[in-house]
């Protein structure tokens, strides 16, 4: 069964901001190509219900690497029990990095959810934090925010595809909602995972969704 622009079925546009952007501090592949996209989609008023996610880290963020000494960009920790992924700095709070990006009309979401503001605490998905230090997942909200207004069908694009956009589709899914990624309208921070992102949501029954579907 087709996705459809209805009151039932929400869009969820992840973290479309200048940090994730080329030039950016933390650059995904070809980023700035989803934005004419984006901003027509949300320009169309297709969907009821439209939210946008921000990431909005605080100076210090514990997923920098320039919060643990001696280790580099992209290397991978234990924090909290849990793999972590280290970063360059981005989205710091209030730098224009962490802005939602000015190509895109976004009177049209009726949310913007920031995240990752615990300092202790990455967090990917719009629907939960990641693994914190009581080991648990806390939820953002949205899924009840969701419910709450009729939603059961999701849409997921943005960036990066193979982390944060992937992560919500894969919670939004758990959650209960019917979840697909809008694969034109997302990017990857490198596209040698591309390959494993599209076995990850065949895996886990999550719909590849064309635009013109």
């Amino acid at each position: 069964m087709p996705f459809a622009s209805t009151e039932r079925t929400a869009l969820i546009v992840v973290d479309v901001q200048p940090d994730f952007m080329p030039g950016g501090t933390l650059a995904c592949h070809e980023g700035d190509a989803i934005v004419p996209g984006i901003a027509r989609l949300l320009r169309a008023r297709r969907f009821r219900h439209v939210v946008a996610t921000q990431d909005w880290h605080p100076p210090g963020h514990a997923s920098f690497a320039s919060s643990h000494p001696g280790t580099q960009a992209f290397q991978q920790i234990d924090l909290h029990g849990h793999p972590q992924t280290l970063w360059p700095d981005h989205c710091v709070q209030g730098t224009p990095g962490a802005a939602l990006h000015p190509g895109v009309d976004w009177s049209a979401a009726d949310l913007i959810l920031r995240k990752g503001s615990d300092r202790q605490v990455d967090s990917y998905s719009g629907f939960r934090e990641n693994h914190g230090p009581h080991g648990t997942r806390p939820a953002t909200g949205l899924a009840g925010w969701l419910r709450e207004r009729g939603v059961d069908e999701v849409l997921v694009c943005g960036l990066a595809r193979d982390v944060c956009v992937l992560w919500t589709a894969q919670d939004a899914q758990a959650a209960g909602f019917r979840a697909g990624l809008l694969w034109e309208l997302s990017r990857p921070v490198t596209p040698a995972s591309d390959e494993a992102t599209r076995a990850t949501l065949a895996a886990q029954g999550i719909a590849l969704v064309r635009l013109d579907d």
